[in-house]
């Protein structure tokens, strides 16, 4: 078995009955024909490259801690959570990029302001490759939703309409490093398994590849492929369709002797949005193929804002920041 592959230059009805099967089944799905610059992605990844590369004593100038409440910056292998234990990867977090007079950075809202980026001599130019691709991400992002919009029967602006007009929009850039020692990489989890929390992730990976599947039928293999990104929905959609679409299973396994670029772009719901259900009509066996999450949680016990909802996800991740950048 293997994930599909969407030609986002096909036709839409196309594209919609393509996105329905993979979101109904398993949740993820390539895209090809995506618009995003390959020039900037492999300028981006030999930035991250060098940035990596530094001794950690730099790196860590631009540390989560020095970010405060927009929550941004360098974090260390092992200073990532998922699901209580710690990742075998180090990595930067990025966002919209906002002044200090953004109304929403003046009123302290969580998760917003600058970016951190590098400044001391020598240090990789991250700035504008990191910002043209978000932007480029963005653009992604809304083309992507228009898809899945039109898979569950709505128009192509709905959910833009109700919930990613102004999106709130994360990036990271990931770096697994290759296993040294004795260690075995089929045992070794550069992050373990889990599902996404929000609406829709866009992944680019480098050639290493290492991500990995649970489909009804098993793990499968999610290797890189030329000219594609990786999409995925995350739990809010699941819980928005009502468990029609499948937020789904994944992990990274570690390289033994190569080391992984991976990046990342959450492309989900405006901080303020409410979160709503969207009603779908589905068909008898799309309603006999619903089934209890992996995890025996549900994603149906929230009510409130993305925002709200983010917060209390992303705290996890990071409890110790959560307790000093959150207060």
């Amino acid at each position: 078995m293997t994930l599909p592959v969407i030609d986002l230059d096909s036709p839409s009805v196309s594209i919609a009955a393509q996105m329905r099967a993979a979101c109904t089944d398993h949740g993820f799905f390539y895209v090809a024909n995506h618009g995003v610059d390959a020039s900037l992605i492999s300028q981006l990844e030999t930035r991250a490259q060098e940035f990596f590369a530094l001794p950690l004593a730099q790196k860590m100038s631009i540390s989560m801690d020095k970010g405060g409440i927009a929550w941004r910056g360098y974090f260390p292998v092992g200073g990532e959570l998922t699901s209580g234990a710690p990742d075998l990867k180090e990595g930067i977090y990025f966002g919209e990029e906002l002044g200090p007079d953004d109304p929403r950075v003046r009123a302290r809202t969580p998760l917003h302001g600058a970016n951190s980026f590098p400044t001391f001599a020598g240090a990789p130019a991250l700035r504008e490759p990191v910002l043209d691709t978000m932007r480029a991400l963005t653009t992604l992002g809304h083309r992507v939703c228009r898809g899945l919009a039109q898979s569950l029967g709505l128009s192509p602006e709905y959910l833009e309409e109700r919930y990613t007009r102004t999106p709130t929009v994360l990036f990271r850039i990931f770096h697994y490093p290759a296993l040294t020692g004795t260690a075995n990489a089929g045992e070794s989890w550069g992050v373990g398994e889990h599902t996404d929390y929000g609406l829709l992730t866009l992944l680019k990976q480098d050639d290493v590849g290492g991500l990995e599947v649970r489909t009804s039928r098993g793990w499968i293999e999610a290797p890189p492929r030329e000219g594609t990104f990786v999409c995925n929905i995350g739990d809010m959609l699941e819980r928005m369709t009502g468990g029609l679409y499948r937020s789904t299973p994944h992990r990274v396994r570690s390289h033994a002797s190569k080391s992984r670029i991976s990046l990342p772009f959450f492309f989900d719901a405006g901080w303020d949005a409410k979160v709503l259900p969207i009603e779908s009509p589905r068909s008898d066996e799309e309603e006999a193929n619903r089934r209890a999450r992996w995890d025996g949680t549900s994603v149906f016990d929230f009510g409130g804002t993305y925002g709200e909802y983010l917060l209390s996800k992303v705290s996890k991740v990071f409890p110790e920041l959560a307790k000093t950048a959150l207060v």
